[in-house]
């Protein structure tokens, strides 16, 4: 048996004509094909289903049928499972014991991405390409260069250099700011080389993850979202404090904003000054992710260290940076070095040991 199968790549037939799919039948892809073409008549995929049945009358003398699956406008994995789905609910509605045969129909480049989908599950015979002919070329390079920017490897590897190197020029000229013209045409160049890196790096996507989950946490009522947000501002809060003490601690010492103190100095000033809102910010993080997941019952106890190393490290920093800048005596920070470590030993131990026994139980 012939199967002609008609691709939506994404989605349009169902997003825009609300039919559900697959669609099986010369009569049901031909009402489909209709909606689709009254609903938008420059969609190409309501030509992929007109040439669809074309092909379905042409091997009328054999026996043929015709189907349309779609996939999702989401993104590629989410159309590929959908394909896959879809693929083998025709399989199973055409089950006849007979060996198909398919003849795959698409409107273009970016629908042929998924034949080693439909190859897992059907004898392909041949593939049709239906494409507007004036349209023909511009969409192949859409596609070329649509697939270019996509691709990790390319991308990684040929437009961040390219995005350094278009901001080369620009950032010496914001810098030196020779004149007007010149400063707008950097800035100009600068945003380009910006965009560039930005694909290259893919930071888009990881932005777009980013936002959906603070999306999902906020819809499913997740307390760390509000404590991610509260310990963000603490920390900003440890940072201004942490610039406070190192001015404050060079005009001091030295007289003015900038004083001769050294790096290590300058650090850790500012680590002294900082370190007690930074563990605070650490404290409020971790006592929300623990809430968080005892409130949906995945708790883990090994999870209840967490605000006991935070306490920890920071009045090991806390000491450590008191000692350099003079403040704290060396017999007291070997006292809180000892005490921190054996109260996260202890800890360790008291919420393994009991872990293991409720365990047991």
């Amino acid at each position: 048996m012939l199967l002609v199968l008609c691709v939506d790549l994404d989605d349009d037939l169902g997003r825009k004509t609300g039919i559900k799919t697959p669609v099986m039948g010369r009569s049901a892809v031909e009402k489909a094909a209709l909606a689709l073409a009254i609903a938008d008549p420059s969609d190409s995929d309501g030509n992929v289903m007109f040439r669809g049945l074309q092909l379905y009358e042409e091997n009328l003398s054999n026996p043929v049928e015709i189907a349309v699956i779609t996939g999702s406008v989401k993104n590629d994995v989410a159309a590929g499972r959908k394909i896959g789905f879809e693929a083998d609910e025709v399989l199973n509605r055409m089950f006849t014991g007979e060996e198909i045969r398919t003849v795959i129909v698409t409107d273009g480049a970016q629908d042929e991405s998924i034949l080693p989908i439909l190859r897992t599950r059907f004898e392909i015979e041949s593939v049709e390409r239906v494409v507007i002919h004036q349209a023909q070329a511009l969409e192949s390079t859409y596609y070329t260069v649509k697939q270019f920017i996509r691709d990790p490897d390319t991308r990684g590897t040929l437009l961040v250099p390219m995005g350094i190197l278009i901001l080369v020029y620009p950032l010496s000229v914001i810098f030196e700011m020779i004149d007007r013209g010149s400063s707008m045409f950097g800035i100009i160049v600068a945003i380009m080389g910006i965009y560039v890196l930005v694909r290259g790096l893919g930071i888009k996507e990881s932005v777009r993850q980013k936002i959906d989950k603070i999306k999902r946490d906020l819809y499913t009522g997740k307390i760390n979202l509000v404590s991610y947000s509260v310990a963000a501002i603490i920390i900003l809060i440890g940072v201004l404090e942490g610039s406070n003490a190192v001015s404050s601690f060079s005009k001091i010492e030295y007289g003015m904003q900038n004083g001769n103190m050294g790096i290590i100095k300058s650090i850790a000033v500012f680590v002294f000054g900082g370190v007690k809102w930074f563990g605070a910010a650490g404290i409020v993080s971790s006592v929300g992710h623990i809430t968080d997941k005892y409130v949906n019952e995945k708790l883990n106890l090994n999870y209840l260290n967490a605000p006991v190393y935070v306490i920890s490290i920071s009045s090991i920093l806390y000491a450590v940076s008191g000692y350099i800048i003079g403040t704290i005596e060396l017999e007291f920070l070997a006292m809180v070095i000892f005490l921190s470590t054996i109260i996260g030993f202890l800890s360790t131990l008291l919420w393994n040991v009991v872990d293991k026994r409720l365990k047991n139980q």
